[in-house]
């Protein structure tokens, strides 16, 4: 079995079985599995955007990699495979969370942000919808170190697998604890407050992976007893189209009620 139909086939398994548990203990109840926008989720920015983007982005890493010949030092190609992945791991996952708290400050990255927050339910599926323009930069800036560094082949098919998982991970409706884990390693029940419709507490939690990202720059909130209410944008009327949700990252600028300063502000007052 190569690793290529191996890594696929854990994503698909491991998808499963974050269904079933959603299904067996779901955190919010409500939630159906076909939930609004279930399909345009899956099939086009899951299956058809990943595919395109992929090919997009490979072409791009080439370029800068004919450009520049960094992968010609080979700068870390005597590193053992497992510490190739962990730094990629860990030095992706830092800047995943300094972009991510940018693009809840800038208007204009908020806009080819704001489709990851459109979805009115947060489940294993709801990550994958990310605006084209988002994926291009985040992936790019994720793969483009392993290769040109001269990482070995198979650090960015693995570097791949931990993403899709995680990101399925955290968004997954299910009713968890993992205690002082969570001081360290990200998951839905902190996640699941980032998706928040109440501006102040979409402001909390940008960390991906790590969790630590959090708690050491002070965006951490983790409420003990206490539930979203809901999920999604407020007060704005967002497409459900995938070509009109990609377009409407386009429209005017001007004051955004998901954006106002007195949110901004609320970002490093959470509370364990």
């Amino acid at each position: 079995m190569t690793l290529e139909y191996f890594s696929t086939l854990f994503i698909v398994a491991t998808a499963a079985v974050i269904v079933i548990l959603e299904r067996r203990f779901p955190y919010d109840r409500r939630q159906g599995f076909l939930r609004e926008g279930f399909w345009n989720d899956l099939v086009l920015y899951s299956i058809v955007q990943s595919y395109v983007l992929g090919l997009l982005i490979s072409w791009l890493i080439a370029w800068i990699d004919q450009s520049v010949s960094l992968s010609r030092l080979q700068l870390i190609s005597d590193w053992p495979v497992w510490q190739q992945l962990l730094l990629f791991v860990i030095t992706h996952d830092l800047y995943i969370y300094w972009f991510h708290r940018v693009q809840h400050r800038s208007i204009r990255l908020w806009r080819v942000h704001e489709a990851h927050h459109s979805t009115k339910d947060v489940d294993w599926l709801s990550g994958s919808r990310s605006h084209a323009l988002e994926i291009l930069i985040n992936q790019t800036v994720e793969f483009a170190p392993i290769i040109l560094l001269g990482a070995a082949p198979e650090v960015a098919l693995l570097k791949g697998v931990v993403s899709a998982v995680w990101g399925m991970w955290i968004h997954s409706n299910i009713d968890v604890r993992t205690g002082p884990l969570q001081y360290v390693i990200n998951g839905p029940e902190m996640h699941r407050w980032h998706h928040s419709d109440v501006v102040a507490d979409g402001s909390y939690n940008f960390s991906t992976k790590l969790a630590i990202w959090d708690w050491l720059f002070g965006t951490a909130y983790l409420p003990k007893k206490k539930k979203p209410a809901a999920y999604g944008l407020r007060e704005i009327d967002f497409p459900t189209n995938y070509i009109r949700q990609h377009l409407f990252a386009f429209r005017p600028l001007r004051g955004d009620v998901y954006l106002d300063s007195d949110a901004a502000d609320h970002a490093g007052k959470g509370s364990a």
